[in-house]
């Protein structure tokens, strides 16, 4: 496969970082027993070499999604601990280096520079061993907060109410409660009792509709089978609206280019939000009526910048709409929204999207966020405005990758829709 070259290139790397770390552990705790160090570098080795062994399998391999997702846990929380401990060795190195080119300017005083060695060495803590440990430190840091993330912020769903203003909405739609949710991402979930748990959350809240805004699954749509069952009982009165994200097309799978198992896959989505019950838009259109008044709820398949698939098309989607007063429009990449539908639709009153997780890292509060993907997506999280247009980014329901969230949790979105 294409993605081949790339993940042995990364493995080498993994690898020569891992040697890395290792001299400098061992460098640094010199006064082990030769059992201790030999043990040590058994367990060092074998850990780091099983997980690289281990993410291949979950790649390549069907591995049962919690077996997966254990793998995936553990190598992210090893690269963060070691990446944190980065630093400070390069900073002992950079030491070493501007002391041995200091010494070799001085040759003059190369037995002072010797003695000096020796009372440095005599100290309680050289200047290495304390570079190096606190690297150790360092690396639990991320080691605490990413484990509690997982712990406790992975299914630790939290319902957000946004009051949604639409001057053009019909009296009979005046407020009337929608839900959203957004990248479920169910290959990545080992909690099947966490999840049904944010399930029953969205239904408490009884909306009169619900949206979907994309990612399924992470890669096939055969990782929805175990939660299938669950999702199916998100229902509402006026329906439940879907649309599909990036990751439901196969693309990271089996590449961009078709072939019959891919396009069975992609069949296979479509068939999966039948029988869940949502309705798919794939660049169309409804007409929701509520006594004898209608708004349109159009959806489009994914649209996004730069790598990221643009299969949407917006021309479609609007065909017929023009009579209705107010058009809300699903699309799962929030860049939609600044790419095209600023520029092309001013028809459009608010559009709805996840994508971006809020990099499942980062700090929402009442009056302030951030995160690191703000940096990538100018829209990332909540709802946003320009001129007479409103934009709502969900941050996501599940998570990928990193199997926790840490500061942005899992959302669950009601809005109220108002005329004023």
């Amino acid at each position: 496969m294409g993605r081949l070259p790339f993940i042995i290139a990364a493995c080498i790397f993994i690898i020569a970082f891992d040697i890395y770390c290792f001299k400098a552990i061992i460098a640094v705790f010199k006064k082990w027993k030769p059992v201790t160090k030999k043990l040590f570098t058994i367990f060092y080795w074998s850990y780091s070499l099983l997980l690289i062994f281990g993410v291949f399998c979950g790649i390549y391999l069907n591995l049962f999604l919690t077996l997966r997702a254990i793998i995936l846990v553990a190598f992210f929380l090893t690269v963060a601990c070691k990446l944190a401990m980065l630093p400070f060795l390069l900073l002992d190195d950079l030491r070493r280096l501007l002391i041995k080119i200091f010494r070799r300017n001085k040759k003059s005083e190369v037995s002072t520079s010797q003695n000096t060695t020796t009372s440095t060495t005599a100290e309680p803590i050289s200047r290495s061993e304390f570079l190096v440990k606190a690297g150790l430190v360092a690396a639990a840091v991320p080691l605490t907060s990413l484990s509690w993330g997982i712990i406790s912020g992975a299914y630790d769903y939290q319902v957000r109410r946004v009051n949604l203003i639409l001057p053009n909405l019909p009296k009979a739609f005046d407020g009337i409660t929608m839900a959203q949710i957004s990248d479920i991402h169910s290959g990545s979930f080992y909690n099947k009792t966490a999840v049904k748990g944010g399930v029953e959350m969205l239904l408490s809240e009884k909306p009169d509709f619900v949206f979907f805004t994309g990612d399924l699954v992470n890669n096939l749509t055969n990782e929805v089978r175990d939660y299938q069952d669950i999702f199916s009982k998100v229902k509402a009165p006026l329906g439940v609206y879907s649309t599909l994200g990036n990751h439901d097309y196969g693309d990271y799978y089996f590449g961009k280019e078709s072939s019959p198992a891919k396009v069975k896959n992609l069949k296979d989505m479509v068939d999966v939000h039948k029988v869940m019950g949502y309705d798919l838009l794939m660049n169309e259109n409804r007409r929701l009526k509520v006594d004898g008044e209608e708004i349109g709820i159009l959806g489009i398949e994914n649209w996004g910048m730069g790598r990221f698939p643009k299969y949407g098309k917006m021309e479609q989607a609007v065909q017929n709409t023009d009579d209705l007063p107010v058009k809300l429009l699903l699309s799962h990449d929030p860049s939609h929204w600044r790419g095209e539908v600023l520029k092309k639709y001013p028809q459009i009153d608010a559009m709805f999207s996840g994508h971006t997780h809020g990099m499942q890292f980062g700090v929402r509060l009442k009056e302030f966020q951030w995160s690191p993907v703000q940096y990538i997506y100018k829209e990332w999280a909540g709802l946003y405005q320009e001129q007479k247009q409103q934009l709502y980014v969900n941050v996501g329901y599940g998570f990928l990758g990193y199997p926790g969230r840490v500061g942005v949790l899992p959302e669950i979105t009601i809005f109220t829709l108002k005329r004023a």
